[in-house]
This record gives structure tokens, C-alpha cells and sequence, in this order.
């Protein structure tokens, strides 16, 4: 048994395979037809961009996308070339060799190499654990600022202006409107006419494959306008036939010096590349409801940089545009990106030369409406209203997507998260609490407005107590001492503590001297075992007092009871503990051992003293 589930983490397919069926299967060979039919034009872009042959780009389409679809765990993410990717590897090996000379491209597959090197070994030591850091709220915004890009780097091609590549969107924008008289017209409508048609059929029939449907009748249309006007006229381009040709074997480059030049670029790669395709997995997992292991995508993503190496492929990592089509075309399985994948090959060799009537206006019209189709409206509805930091942190995310690189724009949203998650944690809730007299099992609830014993003050902790936290919490309990000197006793519910730290517990040793000090005592009751143990491994219990510390809510109450000054007691009107006045000892052992059951209610947000 145990051998079965290692060979399944092993060999995701395993797990995912042998649910398939014929209607599935050929959901996923429709949907990995558009994928194939998307990446034509997008893989010659890409390659153009990074500096390599085009027919480079293709082959980072290929066998890259097969490996990370049957070794992943998403099932819609789709990986290759990326124009951000191909910006990065291009502004950093373009220092070091010219691009697209034969060194350029050995360095570039040997970067593949390294890359997914490191990926594996990340995903083999579980490392996936990291994306936990990437919060809901930035894979929402960076998922909506990365459709604005997309579509306005298709902009060009829809309206069939001859842009400049530019790094900022605002320089696209601004060409765009001082461009605007050269626009063709006839190529925005067969643009136009491709989104239009994909819009019909996805509201028709989402299962139905529209994009298909929609790339055919914008290539129809274009080819019928450049038949009767010439394509000088209606500036409609072509993709252009491409070479019948595998992807050639290659070899990376292992020289040591070679290794020592690319290994900050293969890092700084690695990390950025893990970033989006884990986040394009988590927003698509969003819609879909399949859980996504990081562990594993990590694997997954290695493993098809490592093969795509000898395979002529530079580095590979998902995209955003294709697994989104792949997922909007009705794919049901990584079956329809492995299928993407095959059948760009088939496509290469047996067809290559039909792709100079494919218009690249018709596939930017296409990826226009998955851009659209990728933000997800509702969720950002619900962030904004729901949580001013969550809204934040996707405002920033979405904005520095859009203005900045992409991989400053995921790591300063997780920064922000992270900065948000701390500031929350560094502020844990201190609450008063009193034994409610109205419960038969006398169960703590909040004591702001109820009686309290006038010799001892009972307070829960709430969240961590660790060295962020233990400002605010020393400086609580400063108040508490200094507004409350006659309550010289501090009964600490420790039930809501996660964690203590060395910090956390060196406080709880220092409260505990101040508290002699007043002629009184700290007690702690109900520790969690991972806090006991440090507490305990440490030698802190012993500062404290091990008498002093409880895991019965009946014991404490008696212990603390004897100890307090019976003057006090004798002159007391607030009576709210069973000993202060009960007639029958056994029957109030009882109940306080019953009660020791019940502290689990939640409180609100309270004041503390000022």
C-alpha cells in the first residue's frame, strides 16, 4: 500500500489517469487543438523576444509541455515560452553572448538545464510549502494586472498598428493614441470578428470548442480580404509557413566556468518561473476547485526544463494566456496540455506551411477574450468589500503587475501580505475573564462588565506569544499591574496560545517576578504541548513554579483559592467562585470539573486599560 502511494506521488499520472474517459479525453483533445493553434504564433513571438531562432519558441511548446503536464499537479497549467520569461533570459545573456548565435543558444539551453535543476531539487526537499506565502488576494490581483498586459500587448496586433515593443504599458498606451492614424481597419475586423464569434460560442455552449470555431472563421475572413484588397492594403500579417522540423538533440553546456556565469541568472530564473507557474496553477485552482500541491508543480516544472534541455527548449514556465484558453476551452485533464503538445508536432510536420493563413489578428482577438475571461470579477468584488488590508494588498499587487516586472510585482504583494500577517500576529487579544454565575457549569466568558475577584485577575492570550508579539503583550500586562495593584494574582488562560518562543516564555518568566515582587503569583493554565515543551526543555517552568502552573481548571481555581489573603475574602460581596461560598465541597469539585470542558467560546475585540 505504501509502495503504491509513493509510486502515485512519484507519477501524478497515475492518479489521474485511469479516471479518464472517452468524453473526457476528447474534451482534452479539443481543448489541446486551441492550445496548439494558439502557440503557432505566440511561440515564433516569443523566441523573437528572447533573442532565439523562431523555431525555438516551438520547440520550448513541445516537449516541455508534455513533461510539466504529466509530472504537475494543476491540471490546466500549461507551460513554454513566456514573454516575461523570454525578457528576463534576453536582457541577461544578451551581455554575455550575440543574440541568436550559436553560443547565445547553447547558453540559453544550459541556463534550461540549471533551471530545472534547482526546481527539482526544491520539489524533491518539499520546498513547495513556500507558495503557502503567496495569499489569495495577490494571486487575484497579479492574475487581474496580468490580463491587462496580455491584452495590451496583443493591442498592436488587433488593431493592426506596428508597434515598438516596450517595457511599460504606459508606452504602449501612449504609442497607441499618438499611432492611432495608422491603424488598419480591416485587420481590427478580422480581430474583432474572432472575438466576437469566440464571445457567442462560449454563451452558446461553454463545453463547445468556440476557439476553434472562432480562430477558423477569422482566418477565413482574412484570407477572402486579402485575396480581394492584398494584404498591403488591409495590413492583415500572416504568421507565416514554418520549418517541418523536430526538436534537434541538443547537450547543455557543462563547463565550470560556464555553471559559475549562469548559476545567479539560473537562480533568480528558477525563483521567478516557480512564482508563475504556481501562481497561474493557484488562480486557475480558484475556478476549478482542484487542489494544488507546490511540491509538486516544483517537480513537475524541473523536470520539463531538464528534458526540454536536450530537446532544444530554453527555459519554460506557465503561461498565463494558454492555460487560461486551456481551461476556458473545456480541458479536463493535464491530458489536454500533454495533447497541446503533440499535436503542435503533428502540426509542425504534416501542416507547418498552412499556418501562413492563420492570422496573427485572429489569435490576438482570441487572446483578448481570455485575458477578460481570466479576471475574476466576483473575487475582487468580495476582497474590496471584505477586508481594507486584503484589498490592499490586491490594489498593490494589481497596480505594481501593471508598472513594474512581474517578479517584483508577486514578491512585493507577498511582502505586503506578509507585513499585514505580522502586524496582525504582533497584536494578540488580551481578554478578562470571569466564571459566568449564570452557568451551571460555571464557563469563562468575557469579565469587562461583570464582578471580578478583587485579589485575582484571570486573562486570556489569544494567537502566538513569540518575540513580535511580546511588546505588546509585556506592555498589557503592564497596564493590568499598574491599574489593578490590589488584583496581586494573574491567572493566564493559556488555551488559545499556538505557540511560545524563547522571547514569549523569557516574558512570562519576567511577569511572574513582578507579580512576587507585588506579593502574588503568575499561573498558567492549560499550556499546548508544543508551548509546554519549550517552556519546559527550556527550564522556565521552574522560574515560574511548577505549582503554578495547571492542567485543570478545578485544581487552579482551588490552588489559587488558598493562597489568597482570607481577610480579603471575608469582607468580599462578589462571590464568583464556588469557593467562595459553596456548601457542599464535592459538589462544587464537580462542577468545576465539568466547567473545565466548556472555556471554548470566542470573544470580540475588547479594550484594555489606558
Amino acid at each position: 500500500m505504501k509502495f503504491r502511494t509513493r509510486l502515485k506521488n512519484l507519477f501524478p499520472f497515475l492518479k489521474w489517469g485511469k479516471n479518464q474517459t472517452k468524453e473526457s479525453l476528447h474534451a482534452d483533445m479539443m481543448a489541446g487543438l486551441t492550445g496548439a493553434a494558439i502557440v503557432l504564433p505566440q511561440g515564433v513571438a516569443f523566441a523573437a523576444i528572447a533573442g532565439m531562432p523562431p523555431e525555438y519558441g516551438l520547440y520550448t511548446s513541445m516537449v516541455p509541455a508534455i513533461i510539466a503536464a504529466l509530472f504537475g499537479s494543476s491540471w490546466h497549467l500549461v507551460s513554454g515560452p513566456t514573454t516575461a520569461a523570454s525578457i528576463v533570459m534576453f536582457s541577461s545573456l544578451s551581455v554575455l553572448a550575440v543574440p541568436g548565435s550559436e553560443q547565445y543558444i547553447a547558453l540559453a539551453i544550459t541556463l534550461a538545464f540549471m533551471v530545472g535543476v534547482i526546481q527539482l531539487v526544491m520539489g524533491l526537499v518539499r520546498l513547495g510549502t513556500l507558495v503557502n506565502f503567496i495569499s489569495h488576494s495577490v494571486i487575484v490581483g497579479f492574475t487581474a494586472g496580468a490580463a491587462c498586459l496580455i491584452a495590451a500587448k496583443q493591442a498592436k496586433t488587433f488593431f493592426g498598428i506596428d508597434l515598438h515593443d516596450s517595457e511599460h504599458l504606459s508606452q504602449d498606451i501612449s504609442y497607441l493614441f499618438t499611432h492611432w492614424d495608422s491603424l488598419h481597419p480591416l485587420a481590427s475586423a478580422v480581430a474583432l470578428a474572432t472575438l466576437t464569434v469566440g464571445v457567442i460560442a462560449l454563451k452558446i455552449n461553454p463545453k463547445f470548442p468556440g476557439m476553434i470555431v472562432a480562430l477558423l472563421i477569422g482566418s477565413t475572413f482574412a484570407v477572402l480580404l486579402n485575396l480581394t484588397f492584398g494584404e498591403e492594403f488591409t495590413g492583415i500579417q500572416m504568421v507565416g509557413a514554418l520549418p517541418r522540423q523536430l526538436p534537434p538533440l541538443s547537450t547543455p553546456i557543462f563547463s565550470l566556468h560556464v555553471l559559475r556565469d549562469l548559476a545567479p541568472l539560473a537562480l533568480a530564473m528558477t525563483l521567478f518561473a516557480l512564482t508563475e507557474a504556481v501562481s497561474i496553477s493557484r488562480s486557475i485552482s480558484i475556478k476549478s476547485g482542484q487542489p494544488i500541491s507546490g511540491s509538486q508543480e516544483f517537480i513537475g516544472q524541473g523536470l520539463s526544463n531538464i528534458a526540454g534541455s536536450f530537446f532544444s527548449a530554453y527555459v519554460a514556465t506557465g503561461s498565463f494566456n494558454r492555460s487560461g484558453a486551456n481551461y476556458d476551452a473545456g480541458a479536463r485533464s493535464p491530458f489536454a496540455a500533454a495533447f497541446a503538445g503533440v499535436i503542435l508536432i503533428v502540426i509542425v510536420l504534416a501542416v507547418a506551411p498552412l499556418t501562413s493563413y492563420l492570422p496573427k489578428a485572429a489569435v490576438a482577438g482570441l487572446l483578448i477574450l481570455v485575458a477578460w475571461r481570466i479576471i475574476n470579477f466576483s473575487q475582487i468584488k468580495k476582497i474590496l468589500r471584505a477586508d481594507p488590508n486584503e484589498a490592499a494588498v490586491l490594489i498593490v499587487t494589481f497596480l505594481s503587475t501593471i508598472f513594474l516586472k512581474l517578479e517584483f510585482a508577486i514578491l512585493l504583494g507577498v511582502i505586503l501580505s506578509l507585513m499585514i500577517f505580522l502586524r496582525r500576529t504582533s497584536r494578540p487579544r488580551l481578554l478578562p475573564r470571569v466564571p459566568d454565575p449564570d452557568s451551571r457549569n460555571r464557563k469563562f466568558v468575557v469579565g469587562l462588565t461583570r464582578p471580578e475577584c478583587p485579589q485575582l485577575k484571570m486573562l486570556r492570550l489569544e494567537d502566538s506569544l513569540y518575540f513580535g508579539s511580546v511588546s505588546h503583550v509585556g506592555e498589557l500586562l503592564r497596564r493590568y499591574r499598574e491599574h489593578y495593584p490590589e488584583q496581586k494574582h494573574l491567572l493566564i488562560l493559556t488555551k488559545g496560545i499556538n505557540q511560545v518562543d524563547i522571547a514569549g516564555a523569557e516574558l512570562l518568566v519576567n511577569e511572574a517576578r513582578s507579580r512576587r515582587k507585588m506579593g502574588g503569583r503568575l499561573y498558567l493554565y492549560r499550556l499546548k504541548d508544543r508551548a509546554a515543551k519549550v517552556m519546559e526543555r527550556g527550564g522556565y517552568n521552574e522560574e515560574i513554579g511548577e505549582e503554578n502552573i495547571f492542567d485543570s481548571k478545578s485544581e487552579a481555581i482551588s490552588e489559587i483559592f488558598d493562597r489568597l489573603d482570607k481577610n480579603i475574602c471575608a469582607k468580599c460581596t462578589n462571590r464568583i467562585f464556588l469557593e467562595c461560598g459553596s456548601p457542599d465541597p464535592s459538589s462544587r469539585r464537580k462542577q468545576l470539573e465539568d466547567s473545565d470542558q466548556t472555556d471554548t467560546s470566542s470573544d470580540p475585540d475588547a479594550p484594555v486599560p489606558t
